[in-house]
């Protein structure tokens, strides 16, 4: 294609010649279009040739005078379609549907719930107006989304099971330590119910009813199942039942359960035990006899494991449960670090004590926890400072102890195990903050432990990336994964009619999650 400047009745003309050969191979020429006269040409001449040229030439062509903006949309949900793809969630959520007489895509309508809580956590009547957010996405009625809660309820453990059992490969299925822990989802309201209750809650939030639930990791982080309880169980009273996760539903056998010291019973070590598992728990170190604790104290057979005063010590004993004798190990480690942070949490109870000690009266109206367990009545019924408490509790500063039954495991490895407790611990901040399960919008027992399973797929996916993500040096934290996917906007354009759509450059981490997903980015104008 060439332009071509012609003459005639003394006036020159510009001519797009386009030049080829015929069937015969003889060389054309064809005229694609007649520019009119060149001594005519004004600005809007030179605009028009110039698009008609751009046009020719098989580019996009826009006009800036007819172009009008219509929305701005987010195209970074695309990396959790594509995580939700590989973990067949679209297979199992047809499934389901298919054994209901349901008329909705339960698929549409979960995929939308658990991208808005990935990405910003909302009401589901919101959920439903900000559909129109996301590029793509399909739209379902609001009464879909609330019909869906009622389904994920009634197929939770089937849900589970289907995506443990066929994303093996995505899980290590070579697992060998699963971390349990419990922690409480208040609510705002006091009424009680078939699962909402008061207890112990772990947000301070005594005077709101709550459920339990109790989650099980994997050695990344990833959810593997969990169980809610109502709200007045003891964490301890939770490990029977969400055993049977592992045992009947999952079908893991041999498996090592990595938890606090909420959990330690000599009921729950038993189960543990007749069920074949294996523990690492934390161990109330103070509770133990006292030849035990004497031994733990001694200097002597500890073993140095850093020049930060990091060393620990192993000890062998039979824990008698039931008359029966199980043998163990104690693993007692003392750290410096540990040991400054007990003096310091000390010292500000003992703060706390001097002011109780000049109001008796606050003394006699409470419990004996903070301040007031340095604290001791006298003969003559009068308060005072309990030395003995504070010279026993400095005796335990920076020992730490953990139990385990498994007595060929190296004690490093058994340490290196339970640290990995912060994942599971993360786990649940992740799920009260950037996941946002509370506030929870529901109050029917079905659509609370719908909101949950909706919950546990959102995690699921999030943990997902961010391991991805690690196995290619990238450690991001999930605000920081969910900003960024935020970041990936696109403008949605008319240009006479037509829709275009004009990228918006993401944050740096974007592209990084982009290449670790290998996924390509939009083309910055397309239609």
């Amino acid at each position: 294609m060439w332009a071509k400047i012609t003459k005639a009745r003394g006036h020159k003309y510009l001519q797009i010649i386009h030049s080829y050969r015929d069937a015969q191979g003889v060389p054309r020429q064809k005229v694609l279009w007649n520019a009119g006269r060149i001594d005519n040409y004004n600005r809007k001449d030179l605009e028009k040739i110039g698009m008609k040229l751009l046009e020719l030439s098989g580019s996009q062509c826009v006009d800036f005078n007819n172009l009008e903006g219509e929305a701005v949309v987010n195209w970074g949900y695309a990396i959790y379609k594509r995580l939700w793809e590989e973990f067949e969630l679209e297979k199992i959520m047809n499934k389901i549907i298919s054994k209901t007489k349901v008329q909705f895509s339960l698929n549409d309508s979960v995929f939308h719930m658990v991208i808005q809580h990935l990405l910003e956590p909302c009401s589901k009547l919101k959920t439903y107006e900000k559909q129109q957010d996301y590029l793509g996405i399909k739209e379902v009625e609001l009464n879909s989304l609330y019909r869906s809660l009622d389904l994920l309820a009634e197929n939770k453990e089937k849900i589970e099971e289907d995506i443990y059992f066929k994303n093996r490969n995505l899980f290590n299925m070579e697992i060998d330590v699963a971390y349990y822990d419990v922690t409480t989802f208040y609510f705002e309201s006091v009424k009680q119910d078939s699962i909402k209750e008061f207890g112990y809650s772990k947000d301070c939030k005594f005077n709101q009813v709550q459920v339990v639930m109790g989650l099980f990791v994997d050695c990344e982080g990833r959810p593997i199942g969990y169980e809610l309880f109502r709200g007045n169980i003891f964490d301890g009273k939770t490990l029977e039942k969400s055993l049977k996760i592992l045992k009947e539903r999952f079908k893991i056998r041999r498996v090592i359960i990595v938890a606090d010291r909420g959990i330690n019973s000599k009921n729950n070590l038993l189960k543990l035990k007749t069920l074949g598992y294996g523990y690492i728990v934390a161990s109330r170190l103070k509770s133990m006899s006292k030849e035990i604790i004497n031994e733990a104290l001694e200097e002597k057979g500890y073993t140095e494991v850093s020049d930060e005063g990091f060393k620990y010590k192993v000890i062998n004993y039979n824990n008698i449960i039931n008359g029966e004798e199980h043998s163990e190990r104690l693993i007692i480690t003392y750290s410096e670090k540990r040991a400054k942070k007990d003096r310091a949490d000390r010292n500000r109870l003992l703060q706390k004590t001097a002011k109780l000690l000049k109001y008796p009266s606050k003394i006699e109206a409470s419990n004996k926890r903070g301040g007031k367990k340095y604290i001791k009545l006298t003969g003559n019924k009068k308060w005072e400072l309990d030395r003995k408490a504070i010279e026993t509790s400095e005796r335990f500063d920076g020992y730490y102890a953990i139990q385990t039954s498994e007595m060929k495991v190296s004690p490093k490895e058994i340490l290196q195990k339970h640290h990995g407790l912060w994942k599971i611990e993360e786990s649940f901040r992740i799920m009260k903050s950037n996941l946002e399960v509370r506030p929870i919008f529901h109050w029917t027992e079905k659509r609370i432990r719908g909101h949950f399973v909706l919950c546990f797929l959102a995690f699921l996916l999030e943990r997902e990336l961010e391991f991805r993500l690690k196995n290619k040096g990238i450690n991001a934290s999930p605000n920081k994964i969910r900003d960024s996917l935020n970041s990936m906007k696109i403008v949605k354009l008319n240009h006479k009619g037509e829709q275009l759509y004009l990228k918006i450059p993401g944050d740096p981490l974007s592209n990084k999650i982009l290449s670790a997903m290998k996924m390509a980015s939009p083309k910055n104008v397309s239609k």
